[in-house]
């Protein structure tokens, strides 16, 4: 007896029940209804699970090896997400590297190539020709734009990253390395002013950052750029070329003795790369007491278009700044309170001279090239990197290895974060042309110990009086300055007003938020 045969369908296409995994693999199985969803499906599978596709409808290898690496990738940001709590020096040691910066975007090419490859293949296995036009537009028109936003964000990517890279291997390079002394890290920072309309380069700010490698507790030191009678600490370079000192008068500045290591380079040895820097390095160090690993310099000139670059700096002006003025007319007013400036405003402010001292000058500089240190966040820098890379190798020096980038820059975390001691070796604290260099040096380790006075600035007058500074404006602030008048330490739990500023007795001349 023979068995009857179930009719077939008018269309001939039978419907896959549920768990039947054929009808991804054999569309011709479906129903047009299922064809449609079916399209869809595995073209939105590539999007959120790349290789989905291929292990539903194609081949299964390429699919598992997709989908392994968009696993891998995931697990990798988390893993790195976790590193920046965790251990952020580590991340950002990896992350700042030359050799990891290349490798990624040789990765993220690779991966924006492969995912369009793989939204192609998808298009293809949805087998359009087999479903409506309209259906087969869209899907198209869709597949297009998620090939567009995916590997186009990877390309974006791959050129930030290639920018970046470009800036750290334009500004840092393959130097030495250089552990702590005495448990601190000595950083000199240094603002150059070499424009056109100068001869040479004058070092005109000169701050040195003392900060402990452990606790990331930090003091900044401020030298006046016409200190004088500097002699140099036995067995340096400059203390062989000058064993006299740095001692000839209004000819003889700190800021002038950079210009004097360029014009004699072949005084120095072949190992050193810039001996105007290693004469201000050695300089400084015969006037702190401390020994100094690196340096970062800036050129205030380009410094104008790297604050563009970055977008701008957010300061607090505590006097009003003329831009302008000598033996040219002002052109304008840098107004009091919280200013956002541009590199034309930002560099006007750091270099303006008239109606203020050299000390005043040194300070907008310091609060200036500070701003740029604290605002300089990685979400700026990712941002910005390509601008950034653009300038950053003729506005930043510095003989810091990439190698110890990631380690200082987690110091410089911590050391954001943390209290800052600001002392400035300038009037009336000391008269930089007739001073007692052992009194510096005693007040500079007194300031890393600790010590909640090291200036003396309550020390008791010569008819035993008790002379105690004029409160300054700047009393929330987080930093200690103390220039002759020490800006008063805030109570414990209290919130800082400012992350850095510098006062004097007539009040605040300017601050970071």
């Amino acid at each position: 007896m023979s068995s009857a045969v179930p009719p077939r369908r008018p269309d001939d296409v039978l419907e896959v029940r549920a768990g039947d995994e054929r009808g991804l693999a054999e569309p011709e199985m479906l129903t047009p209804r299922l064809r449609r969803r079916r399209a869809w499906t595995l073209v939105l599978l590539t999007l959120v699970a790349p290789g989905s596709a291929q292990i539903a409808a194609g081949n299964r290898r390429v699919g598992r090896f997709a989908l392994r690496t968009a696993v891998l990738v995931v697990a990798l940001l988390l893993l790195a997400a976790l590193l920046s709590l965790v251990s952020p020096g580590l991340l950002l040691g990896v992350v700042a590297a030359p050799w990891f910066l290349g490798a990624l975007v040789g990765a993220l090419v690779l991966g924006a190539v492969f995912w369009a490859w793989l939204f192609f293949d998808a298009m293809r296995l949805a087998r359009l020709s087999g479903v409506g036009g309209r259906t087969r537009c869209l899907v198209a028109i869709v597949t297009v734009l998620l090939m567009v936003l995916t590997s186009g964000a990877l390309l974006s990517a791959a050129w930030v990253v290639w920018a970046g890279r470009t800036a750290v291997t334009n500004v840092f390079d393959a130097h030495d390395r250089h552990a702590p002394v005495e448990g601190r890290y000595n950083i000199l920072l240094i603002g150059s002013d070499g424009g056109s309309d100068r001869v040479g380069v004058r070092t005109d700010t000169l701050m040195l950052a003392s900060v402990d490698a452990a606790t990331g507790r930090s003091a900044l030191f401020g030298f006046a750029r016409d200190t004088e009678n500097i002699d140099f600490r036995e067995g340096s370079i400059m203390h062989r070329l000058m064993p006299e000192g740095w001692n000839c008068g209004d000819q003889c500045l700190l800021n002038g003795i950079y210009q004097w290591g360029m014009e004699h380079a072949d005084r120095f040895p072949k190992d050193v790369k810039n001996p105007g820097a290693q004469a201000t390095k050695e300089a400084v160090e015969a006037l702190s007491g401390l020994d100094i690993q690196y340096y970062a310099m800036v050129d205030l000139v380009g410094f104008r278009r790297f604050v563009d670059a970055v977008g701008g700096l957010d300061l607090v002006v505590g006097k009003r700044t003329p831009m302008g003025g000598g033996t040219s007319k002002i052109s304008g007013w840098i107004e009091p309170g919280e200013q956002h400036l541009d590199g034309y405003h930002a560099l006007w402010y750091a270099r303006s001279r008239e109606g203020a001292s050299n000390y005043d000058r040194m300070a907008r500089q310091k609060c200036v090239m500070t701003a740029m240190l604290h605002q300089l966040d990685p979400q700026t820098v990712v941002l910005k990197a390509q601008d950034i890379a653009a300038v950053s190798g003729s506005v930043v020096e510095t003989d810091i290895p990439s190698r110890d980038l990631g380690r200082l820059g987690a110091l410089a975390m911590k050391a954001r974060d943390g209290e800052m001691t600001t002392v400035n070796f300038t009037p009336p604290l000391i008269d930089p042309w007739r001073y007692d260099p052992q009194k510096v040096r005693d007040i500079v380790a007194k300031t890393i110990a600790g010590d909640p006075d090291p200036t003396g600035a309550e020390a008791s007058t010569a008819d035993g009086t008790a002379k105690k500074p004029a409160p300054s404006r700047a009393s929330g602030a987080k930093t200690r300055g103390t220039d002759g008048n020490a800006t008063p330490q805030p109570s414990k739990g209290a919130k800082a007003k400012y992350s850095f500023s510098v006062s004097d007795s007539s009040g605040l001349i300017c601050a970071v938020p």
